[in-house]
């Protein structure tokens, strides 16, 4: 599931492609952008806002959203597509500073939206502080957090209080720091909250595979996050699972240990 540390990850390897080349195909297969043409100008750097992609070019922002299906794909021009290519919505083909010829490929992607970089906070500035930005202001996150009435499960991943946060990262903070999804994010420790999340999704930055608890093989990654039904970790009891959100349509799945996760009355 992409989350902050995989759009992070993901921003990384496109930067290393583009930083610095001239861009030589430009397609946004989307009817509104069909026309755009960015061709000979120079890309600037490519980065990650929380789940938001970046791609700085020219004077202008492509601005690409991943959701849930979304992906990029980095190739040496001529390689074969790993992905049909029907599911391309934008294809950049750029010649590097070394004479590197990349051709960089975003699949099912969510949105895409094209501003002149004087605009680029139209679309990212509302967002929280980003635990993987080098401006990350833990104090601020925990204010906005802390400052949420919702539940917790919900305030956690709302990308106005902390950018970068999805579902999986908001159930394993919960469990690790034995807090039940359902309580007022206003009733609980912010802080300590926005600490272990910032160390969780650090840690997971440079992992080729997520995990939280420390082992990264198969089935043995997550404390509680879709292991409705099966054991604790840590006591035993079976895992619940049920959903939660801002409203019906914007619900998630959670899970929690009745016994570790309490409410703080």
């Amino acid at each position: 599931m992409p989350e902050g540390d995989t759009v992070f990850r993901t921003a990384r390897r496109l930067n290393d492609a583009l930083a610095g080349a001239v861009v030589t195909r430009f397609e946004l297969r989307v009817p509104q952008l069909a026309t755009a043409d960015l061709r000979g100008q120079t890309v600037h750097d490519v980065v990650a806002r929380g789940k938001h992609l970046l791609h700085r070019i020219g004077e202008f922002t492509l601005h690409t959203h991943l959701k849930m299906e979304g992906e990029w794909h980095v190739y040496r021009r001529g390689e074969r597509w790993r992905n049909a290519a029907f599911k391309a919505r934008a294809v950049i083909g750029a010649t590097a500073p070394d004479g590197t010829e990349w051709e960089t490929v975003g699949f099912d992607l969510a949105e895409i939206k094209l501003v002149p970089t004087s605009a680029e906070d139209d679309l990212v500035g509302y967002l929280g502080p980003d635990p993987l930005s080098p401006e990350w202001d833990p104090d601020e996150a925990a204010r906005r957090l802390a400052a949420d009435s919702r539940a917790v499960h919900v305030a956690i991943q709302d990308q106005r209080n902390i950018a970068g946060f999805g579902n999986e990262y908001a159930n394993e903070i919960l469990f690790v720091r034995g807090v039940l999804p359902t309580t007022p994010a206003d009733r609980t420790d912010a802080a300590s909250l926005v600490d272990l999340g910032a160390r969780m999704i650090r840690a997971n930055r440079d992992r080729s595979g997520r995990t939280f608890t420390g082992d990264s093989r198969p089935g043995q990654s997550t404390w509680v996050y879709r292991r409705e039904g099966r054991p604790c970790r840590r006591c035993g009891t079976l895992i619940r699972g049920g959903s939660l959100g801002a409203d019906p349509t914007k619900e998630r799945i959670v899970f929690w240990c009745p016994r570790c996760q309490t409410d703080p009355d």
